[in-house]
């Protein structure tokens, strides 16, 4: 059961990584006016390079179970949620509370441990 439950962390982080991504795009970066444009490039890189990054430590959240390895099991989880858990913190603070981003990350790192 605590290898589903692990896996349904990692599905639940790519699904909340795609959902920064794609508001990243359609959201935000569709209203900025950041000047020089090469800025708002790099920005938007920046950006995505946090949602590949997230949707990386899902896929090794749903490897977990299969890698044979407790301590790698164990690793992956700690890092994961220590990850999660900076970026639910951020946006809690950010958004005092009233975003729903950090209760997703939130989730994600819940389900994580649970699969510990």
């Amino acid at each position: 059961m605590r290898d589903l439950i692990l896996q349904c962390a990692g599905v639940a982080a790519i699904v909340v990584a795609l959902i920064h991504g794609t508001l990243g795009e359609t959201r935000v970066f569709a209203r900025a006016s950041i000047e020089p444009a090469r800025l708002k490039t790099l920005i938007r890189l920046v950006w995505q390079a946090g949602t590949v990054a997230w949707i990386g430590g899902g896929v090794l959240l749903i490897a977990a179970p299969s890698m044979a390895s407790e301590p790698a099991r164990h690793w992956i989880i700690v890092i994961i949620a220590l990850v999660y858990g900076a970026g639910a913190l951020a946006n809690a603070w950010w958004s005092h509370g009233r975003h729903f981003g950090w209760m997703a990350l939130g989730t994600v790192i819940v389900l994580a441990v649970a699969g510990y």
